[in-house]
């Protein structure tokens, strides 16, 4: 079912070219900002999608009603590192399931470390959902030639690194403690997160940091200047595991910011 739904968005992103569709009515346009060069020598650019009213898309964890998104970055040439930089999501509800994610305008910024000082060819294959009443997998296909020199910093870009979530440090985050128990299936996960509110109906996301590991939604919830969130961690295939509380991350989204927590205190 998964396949006979499944639609193809491919293109060549030229630079600041939009991405070439077949049909006029697809739920999502795109675009590569080509962006600039950092003065450490990395190359900041961007994926800018826009989304047909009524669609969204999904974050990095996109919650149990999600698709989560991949790339590929096979056939890149000139990068020793690619780092996706995502702003601050939105949680959407849908009978009774959460998702996490975008609607309307996306500018996902992409930050590249070249290991040279020359040109870069960014190629990848990123796989997301789009939904609507219903999710549809999508494919884009990017191809495209970055620049060396003459680029000049993009404001679209900027004001998307800008609704990034704050660091633990900004949000003034105390302490995070974490205790684990087994359970049926996997293990269970209380965290104790001393921070001020990130403003009403806080939400929070963990992530185990561990591809094989999944994280069920966890129940948040306001202990006076403590947020408690717990959840069940499972694998994939049913294994046992051992878990690094080291890369536990905890993402917490507030009417007023978001704060994005790495690991755990004790």
């Amino acid at each position: 079912m998964i396949r006979a739904l499944t639609k193809t968005l491919a293109a060549c992103l030229a630079l600041a070219l939009p991405l070439q569709t077949a049909q006029a009515e697809e739920p999502v346009r795109a675009e590569l900002r080509p962006g600039w060069r950092l003065p450490n020598g990395d190359h900041m650019a961007a994926l800018h999608l826009s989304l047909a009213p009524g669609w969204k898309t999904y974050w990095r964890a996109p919650g149990d009603a999600g698709i989560p998104p991949s790339f590929d970055w096979k056939g890149t040439r000139n990068a020793r590192n690619i780092a996706v930089l995502w702003p601050t999501p939105h949680v959407f509800w849908q009978s009774g399931m959460r998702s996490v994610g975008y609607k309307g305008d996306l500018v996902l910024p992409i930050r590249i470390t070249p290991g040279t000082t020359g040109e870069i060819t960014l190629k990848t294959e990123m796989q997301m959902g789009l939904c609507s009443d219903i999710c549809v997998p999508h494919t884009l296909h990017i191809d495209a030639t970055l620049p060396a020199e003459g680029s000049t910093p993009d404001p679209m870009i900027a004001s998307a690194l800008a609704s990034a979530p704050f660091s633990r440090g900004e949000a003034s985050v105390r302490a995070v403690r974490c205790s684990v128990r087994p359970v049926d299936g996997g293990v269970s996960l209380r965290a104790e997160i001393d921070m001020p509110r990130a403003g009403a109906e806080e939400e929070a996301v963990v992530e185990s940091g561990q591809p094989t590991v999944w994280a069920a939604e966890p129940q948040t919830r306001r202990e006076g200047g403590t947020l408690v969130t717990e959840t069940k961690l499972m694998h994939m295939d049913g294994k046992p595991f051992m878990l690094d509380r080291s890369r536990l991350r905890f993402t917490v989204l507030g009417s007023e910011h978001a704060v994005d927590i790495q690991g755990c205190d004790s």
